[in-house]
């Protein structure tokens, strides 16, 4: 018995001296675990209290801050990669939703979610920074679409809320002579007219405004508000008077736009069909009435887009089947002649199994030879002859992009004029893009 005690002696103690080496081993691991994570954190607090090394840690932070503006530089000269790409507008607090440029092709209006409509003056599209004019819609409305309104300075700002969709147009004034200075101050765009639950609650889907010309119209601006219900509402530009309705009589709409000379008018819903109105004009020049003329038939899954051609006469069209057609609508429909497909190109766009992807969204340029196309974040531009591909982005925006527009002639660009296409996306900004070389591959 007296043998065992030293054996039982010794156990304890190395079991006690293993247990000390294990237990602190695992509180040694802890505590530089907890060093390694408040690390950052005593170092800012030292550079705090620590005013002997201040000298030193203001160094350091300026070499940072070097380092820092280089990355960013960096990162926005990679994001700028493509040779199209000439300037981004920023300051969007929210999605942007819409732009128009307005008729001087130097102004263009950006509708954003986060409740502001901006007018941006681009004198030059290479700019380092650009003025714009703020205007803030009503408490409680979400603009999601703007288009040229009546003059040079006016715009309709389509809007949701809870109680349904609404119109209001902003006009300027003539500038004011301020009393204390002879200099006249240009007024803040004021509302010129509104329009309340124009689609019952139903959300506008689309908004497109445009100079009637065409035969006995008087040259007043008509503007067409697509529902996503099956409804389309057409609006004088400069009262605000409904001119016009159209049922399309189908499951819902997709999208709807008026021809550049206010003749016609065209829906895609969710069919392979696309639907034209004609808009007939009184001798005054007052809108008489909107009546069904034609249907586009040709395509074998839903129309996904349209768009017409600058001089009113064609319609393109993009479908899920994987082409998109050019049709010609000059035709006498009064003797029932039919409009026709004058092409159909293979939509040049792949996912990585091959399979052919569809086309968001077309617009053509006011020469009629570019189409631009969209697909999520990504475009192209194509022949509008050929059909060809000529330049495309694989990542135009960090987001989906939500609308695009060209300038109808041709802005500054240095000591140049270039077309511009502007794009806006879910990612906050818009874009600026020259158009691509007709001889681009």
């Amino acid at each position: 018995m007296d043998s065992m005690l030293p054996i039982a002696i010794l156990s304890a103690i190395i079991g006690i001296v293993i247990a000390f080496l294990v237990f602190g081993n695992y509180f040694q691991k802890r505590k530089s675990e907890v060093e390694s994570v408040a690390k950052p954190e005593t170092i800012q607090t030292n550079q705090k209290t620590s005013k002997p090394q201040q000298s030193h840690k203001n160094t350091s932070k300026k070499s940072q801050a070097k380092s820092h503006s280089h990355t960013a530089d960096h990162k926005d000269a990679n994001k700028r990669h493509h040779p199209l790409d000439l300037n981004t507008l920023k300051g969007h607090g929210d999605i942007v939703t819409g732009v128009c440029f307005l008729p001087n092709a130097q102004s263009l209006a950006t509708a954003c979610a986060d409740g502001v409509v901006r007018i941006f003056k681009l004198d030059d599209a290479l700019s380092k920074s650009f003025k714009f004019l703020r205007i803030n819609l009503p408490a409680g409305g979400h603009p999601i679409a703007v288009a040229v309104a009546d003059e040079a300075s006016s715009v309709a700002v389509a809007c949701h809320a809870l109680f349904g969709s609404s119109l209001y147009m902003y006009g300027e004034e003539k500038p004011k002579a301020d009393a204390d200075s002879k200099q006249a101050k240009l007024p803040l765009p004021q509302i010129k007219w509104e329009q309340h639950k124009v689609h019952d609650k139903r959300a506008i889907l689309t908004l497109v405004g445009t100079k009637a010309t065409y035969g006995s119209a008087d040259g007043s601006t008509i503007i067409v508000s697509c529902s996503e219900g099956t409804d389309i509402v057409l609006f004088h530009g400069k009262s605000g008077k409904i001119v016009g309705n159209v049922d399309t009589n189908q499951l819902k709409n997709n999208m709807a736009t008026i021809s550049p000379n206010g003749r016609f008018i065209a829906a895609a819903a969710f069919t392979a069909d696309v639907k034209v109105w004609e808009i007939v004009y009184s001798k005054d020049g007052a809108v008489k009435e909107v009546s069904r003329i034609m249907e586009l038939k040709g395509h074998k899954s839903a129309v996904t887009w349209l768009c017409f051609s600058p001089n009113s006469e064609q319609i393109i069209t993009a479908s899920k089947d994987g082409t998109m057609r050019v049709w010609n609508i000059n035709v006498r429909y009064h003797l029932s002649e039919d409009p026709k497909t004058l092409k159909v190109f293979p939509i040049p766009l792949k996912d990585a199994s091959g399979t052919t992807l569809h086309y968001d969204r077309l617009c053509v340029s006011p020469d009629g030879k570019i189409l631009a196309t969209t697909h999520g974040s990504m475009m192209q531009w194509l022949c509008m002859e050929t059909g060809k591909v000529l330049e495309t982005a694989e990542k135009a925006h960090d987001g989906d992009i939500t609308d695009m527009a060209w300038s109808p002639s041709p802005i500054p660009m240095g000591d140049k004029q270039v077309l511009v296409l502007a794009t806006a996306s879910v990612d906050k900004k818009v874009k600026l893009w020259a158009a691509p070389s007709l001889n681009a591959s």
